[in-house]
């Protein structure tokens, strides 16, 4: 049974693969001091360049789960996923409010997909 870590460090490995399945760590924006949409935007090309680095993409996403720092930022966020997710392609997900690592985190997103 082979488990691949990609870029580890001392506390996580942004992605593991296993059994052709790859799992993401939390993805955040690439610029942290916009707003919710902005923050969505880089944190799904994040998600697009890390699955693309281990031969998959965001069509074969099994399930996401979508932390955001407050609920009324919700919307925002749903309006630059529904355009970035394609129509057929929906993955299970869940999405709940949370106290983000650092204070100006808006939205973090982890996924699970396979390779």
């Amino acid at each position: 049974m082979e488990i691949k870590r990609y870029e580890t460090k001392k506390r996580m490995s942004r992605a593991v693969v296993h059994n052709n399945t790859v799992y993401l760590c939390g993805q955040v924006a690439k610029d942290s001091t916009k707003g919710m949409k902005e923050q969505t935007i880089t944190t799904l090309e994040k998600i697009d360049e890390l699955l693309a680095s281990v031969g998959t993409n965001k069509d074969k996403i099994l399930s996401a789960t979508i932390y955001v720092k407050d609920m009324s930022l919700f919307q925002d966020m749903n309006e630059i996923w529904d355009k970035w997710v394609n129509e057929g392609f929906t993955p299970a997900r869940a999405c709940v409010e949370a106290k983000m690592a650092r204070e100006e985190l808006l939205v973090e997103v982890s996924v699970v997909a396979a390779v």
